[in-house]
């Protein structure tokens, strides 16, 4: 019974000790997406939006299912089949930044679940923030809310884009 109460208590300290940035592990099943992007329960990365679509039509663009494709672990879905190839064949270039993760809430150290509705693109790159407020914030502090919110995801992902 000690060894029991000691391991909870020890279990306790290593988790509060644990880093602000550690998302929740995923499952090793195939269906999972990797924990540096963010997905819903099904996999599905950004809600379903075209992630082309805030480039090529300046706005968020629902995807298809019949257009999907696997890439960082998650689906993500295309308007058509055009933008899907776009996606499949340099999805850097229009992935969202944070792996669709808040990017206010990544400049503080924190990760939030991104509104897809709730963009901007800055440089070239797409970022999603989780609320409009956030983005304000976010906005209103560039270039250094950009800065710590790179350090920030180079930090919990080991410098991984």
């Amino acid at each position: 019974m000690r060894r029991l109460v000691a391991s909870f208590v020890m279990s306790i300290a290593f988790s509060a000790a644990a880093p602000a940035l550690s998302p929740t592990p995923q499952s090793p099943t195939p269906q999972a997406p990797a924990p540096w992007v963010a997905a819903d329960p099904q996999g599905v990365a950004i809600g379903g939006y075209d992630p082309v679509g805030y480039f090529t039509q300046g706005r968020p663009v629902a995807g298809s299912a019949a257009h999907q494709h696997r890439w960082n672990g998650a689906t993500w879905r295309f308007a058509s089949a055009e933008t899907r190839g776009r996606f499949a064949a340099d999805p850097e270039a229009f992935a969202p930044r944070y792996g669709g993760w808040c990017a206010w809430a990544m400049s503080e150290g924190r990760l939030a679940a991104a509104d897809p509705l709730v963009w901007r693109i800055v440089d070239g790159r797409l970022y999603l923030n989780c609320s409009a407020r956030a983005q304000s914030q976010w906005e209103a502090g560039l270039p250094e809310t950009s800065a710590r919110a790179d350090a920030n995801w180079a930090r919990l992902t080991g410098n991984r884009q």
